[in-house]
């Protein structure tokens, strides 16, 4: 049997800049508060915790003003930042350069009177941050049956001009096919901006080749990585027997149900948050069934 592991697999540059930053931190102080999870990764934040890190999911927990605030990789609402100032909570800002260069984006066209359609999950927090920005005209594109309600909605509004952007990991093929049903209703004063990330990007492109490649793929990352769900989502699509799995242990436990007999190739990929850790464990595992 042969094994094949993404060349992109494992933590993106923005991720491994928040994990680093905030064990720094937790060097620094006894305690450091980080609000919400600083990335989606079980075990990730374990560690963290482990580290004297403590998750909060409200600013307004922090009682003591001399405790830094972490502000995780996929950044907050616009109001926290307010929320700190007045209450001079000190924050130590780990969110993703490509999120904050969206909240840039989303602001700038809010001011100029555009209307804004997100590509993105309704409920992850990077959306949730980046609608913080995007002013009273927008709407949200989590599906692609979506996409005739928002330009309902934009028609409707007697706004002129529109910004199409998306959640930094979203699906490449989801956002070019409701970008170009868009164009197709809407030709005039219509930007369209792609934030989504280039790690995700090159992540799900070698997902979608080495799927084709395998007998088993197995994607590796937190249950609640928006990332990950995407790599399974392209991976099932093109290679039946495909699995998603946090760890070591998830791996063992859905192999061992398994018919392996007719695998001679399995592909790995792993999410932008997946730490190395994971990858090894399951690797090892795998070696034990081959």
């Amino acid at each position: 049997m042969e094994i094949i592991i993404g060349k992109t697999a494992g933590f993106c540059y923005g991720v491994k800049r928040a994990v680093d930053g905030a064990i720094e931190e937790s060097k620094k102080n006894k305690k450091t508060y980080c609000l919400g999870e600083l990335v989606h990764n079980k075990e990730v934040i374990e560690d963290l915790k482990n580290k004297g890190i403590e998750i909060i999911e409200d600013i307004n927990e922090v009682n003591d003003k001399n405790l830094k605030v972490i502000l995780r990789a996929h950044g907050v609402e616009k109001n926290i930042y307010e929320k700190a100032k007045i209450n001079n909570i000190e924050l130590v800002d780990y969110t993703c350069p490509n999120v904050l260069k969206i909240h840039k984006i989303a602001e700038e066209y809010a001011n100029k009177g555009y209307y804004i359609i997100l590509t993105g999950a309704e409920k992850h927090p990077e959306v949730i941050g980046i609608k913080s920005y995007c002013g009273k005209n927008f709407s949200l594109i989590e599906k692609e049956d979506d996409v005739y309600k928002a330009i309902e909605k934009f028609e409707n509004s007697q706004i002129k001009k529109i910004l199409i952007i998306s959640q930094t990991t979203y699906s490449v093929a989801k956002f070019e096919n409701i970008t170009k049903i868009i164009k197709e209703k809407i030709s005039e004063n219509l930007v369209i901006k792609n934030t989504i990330c280039l790690a995700t990007e090159t992540r799900q492109k070698e997902t979608e080749k080495l799927s084709k490649q395998v007998e088993l793929m197995i994607i590796i990352g937190g249950k609640n990585s928006s990332n990950t769900k995407k790599l399974y989502e392209i991976a099932k699509q093109n290679c039946h027997n495909s699995i998603s799995v946090e760890n070591g242990k998830e791996a063992e436990e859905t192999l061992k149900n398994m018919d392996l007999s007719i695998i001679e190739k399995v592909g790995i990929m792993a999410g932008a948050s997946t730490p190395k850790e994971s990858i090894d464990e399951v690797i090892k595992v795998w070696h034990l069934f081959k």
